[in-house]
């Protein structure tokens, strides 16, 4: 049986599924800024409050710092070493950081209240959706960190 099987196809999925959440997340948040600074706050689709040309910010940065994690991961799930491994983890760790702080300002957002159009409903919703499933990376990598079952032998750093 190969070393790490169980965890590689199980990464496999979760990467998909970051690839493409990150990828609506960027595209929603783009749009959605590019009306913020055209001054089309009160367009039907986006709305929002205060909190709003923040958490686009940091949603616009979360998008492509995950999107390199996800290239990263998928890197790591063809060489599937240690060494990749440890870059592998160090982008999810960072990429989760900043999706958090997303995540924290689209709680904020839906606390303030106020009109929030469908994009802007969407996007929270990808926001959330990236968070959980980046940290399900994350916590995956970790365990290949600490189980041969899940990841590679993280002792050797060749094969």
């Amino acid at each position: 049986m190969e070393v790490g099987r169980g965890g590689r196809s199980l990464m496999r999925v979760i990467l998909i599924v970051n690839f493409v959440a990150y990828l609506i997340v960027l595209g929603l948040a783009a749009w959605s800024i590019d009306k913020y600074i055209d001054g089309e706050q009160d367009h039907p689709h986006l709305g929002g409050n205060p909190s709003t040309s923040f958490m686009l910010i940091f949603a616009l940065i979360a998008g492509a710092i995950g999107e390199c994690s996800v290239l990263i991961g998928f890197t790591h799930l063809r060489a599937w070493r240690s060494d990749s491994l440890a870059t592998a983890a160090s982008s999810a760790i960072i990429s989760w950081a900043i999706t958090a702080l997303a995540f924290g300002l689209v709680c904020k957002e839906i606390i303030m209240g106020g009109h929030r159009g469908k994009r802007l409903q969407t996007l929270e919703a990808f926001i959330t959706i990236s968070a959980i499933t980046q940290l399900m990376y994350v916590l995956l990598l970790h365990a290949g960190m600490l189980s041969t079952r899940f990841g590679p032998n993280y002792g050797s750093s060749s094969s």
